[in-house]
């Protein structure tokens, strides 16, 4: 059984990379979330903070034994006074590497603002739809779509997209 490590312990990310290997492979898995820090803000609010913190969860968990290491980072970036929302995805083993972001879809002012005045995005969503945790549920992206789209499968699609090079390797060797 092949093993795959996921640079969180939240299970909205462990259960998205479950059902995106289960895609896209005919394999076994065993899956283990390990608590990583992105070293980045607890918020990244820009494209390149975002992927920073996702690289810096990859590289903690060097020195592991696994067949695919997976880090899942979330972001916000404003563009023409609204803020944006993705993930970037890298997924890597020792020989190959793949990454790929999420659809990114534009947050309400009012989400926007706390975002402002430091709040982190489930934080946001919790006080403006009275949640609770709701970074760990169907997070920002179940709450606007209603649950059309939620957390776990807004994930997947990048998921698997990060694993086109581990599906296609003859073209990715000089990468």
């Amino acid at each position: 059984m092949k093993k795959v490590i996921i640079a969180s312990k939240n299970p909205v990310k462990i259960n998205a990379t479950k059902k995106a290997f289960s895609l896209a492979f005919k394999d076994k898995f065993e899956f283990e979330g390990v608590f990583t820090d992105s070293k980045v803000s607890s918020q990244p609010k820009s494209d390149v903070e975002t992927l920073t913190g996702a690289r810096n969860r990859l590289n903690s968990l060097s020195g592991m034994k696994a067949d695919y290491f997976v880090s899942i980072e979330g972001g916000v970036e404003k563009r023409d006074k609204a803020y944006e929302v993705f993930a970037w995805i890298i997924i890597k083993n020792n020989n190959v590497e793949g990454k790929a972001k999420t659809a990114t879809f534009e947050l309400p002012n009012a989400i926007g603002e706390l975002l402002d005045q430091g709040l982190e995005l489930g934080d946001a969503d919790d006080k403006v739809f009275n949640r609770n945790n709701s970074k760990q549920k169907n997070g920002a992206v179940g709450i606007f779509t209603n649950d059309l789209i939620n957390r776990t499968d807004y994930y997947v699609h990048a998921i698997i997209l990060s694993l086109i090079p581990f599906k296609n390797s003859i073209f990715y060797k000089n990468n």
